[in-house]
């Protein structure tokens, strides 16, 4: 049976995707900023709070848009979606254009189109060096999920083609073996009919010379 899923099941994927990819980043920049201080002064731990990194500030506002779009009404998902949409199409920046990559790449609202995501997050990472780190992580991220959404998607229209085709084969299948016996039937009948007019031919041929016998013997 296809593995159609539910609403919820799909905001829970996109969720459980947020979460990773937010878990990546901040292990990214986390590795980053230790890496960063071990450089200046490996002996020395900072006392003063460092600053957010501007880099995870940079994709800050696209993972809000990422869990806005699944969670939000209707009307408030083609709102954040088609804002997305405009500020690719007017002012097509690579940050822009990774927005709407990621609107599409995101499940759970009437605007998603992983074909569309795969497409653009795949023509951003041709060109690495234009994205910030995060963002470049992010899209790799959002890219294999895609791609992994786009294989059960065509795993489930395989399995919708395949059961009728099967449940053809069988009836199929059903109607031979049907014919068969109906043939087979066919052909015993026959046979007994055969056989029963031959009995019959030889029990009348046995009562005719039985008949011309005892009328052969003569009265006393």
């Amino acid at each position: 049976m296809p593995l159609e899923r539910s609403p919820g099941s799909v905001r829970h994927a996109a969720r459980a995707g947020l979460h990773a990819s937010c878990a990546l980043l901040l292990m990214f920049t986390s590795a980053c900023s230790v890496m960063g201080s071990d450089r200046a002064n490996p002996k020395v731990a900072p006392t003063v709070p460092e600053r957010p990194s501007p880099d995870l500030t940079s994709v800050s506002s696209l993972l809000d848009m990422m869990h806005t779009l699944p969670e939000g009404d209707p009307a408030r998902q083609a709102e954040v979606f088609q804002a997305a949409k405009d500020a690719a199409t007017i002012s097509p920046t690579t940050s822009n254009r990774l927005r709407f990559a990621l609107a599409l790449a995101t499940p759970g609202h009437s605007g998603s189109d992983p074909v569309a995501a795969q497409r653009q997050l795949s023509e951003l990472l041709a060109t690495p060096e234009t994205l910030l780190p995060t963002e470049r992580l992010l899209a790799m991220v959002e890219l294999k999920q895609v791609d992994q959404r786009l294989v059960l998607q065509a795993e489930n229209v395989q399995l919708r083609d395949e059961a009728p085709r099967e449940t053809r084969d069988k009836l199929q299948g059903v109607n031979r073996r049907l014919s068969a016996e109906s043939d087979e039937n066919a052909r015993l009948r026959k046979a007994l009919e055969e056989a029963q007019a031959k009995l019959e031919a030889v029990t009348h041929i046995e009562r005719s010379i039985n008949d011309r016998g005892t009328s052969a013997v003569p009265k006393p």
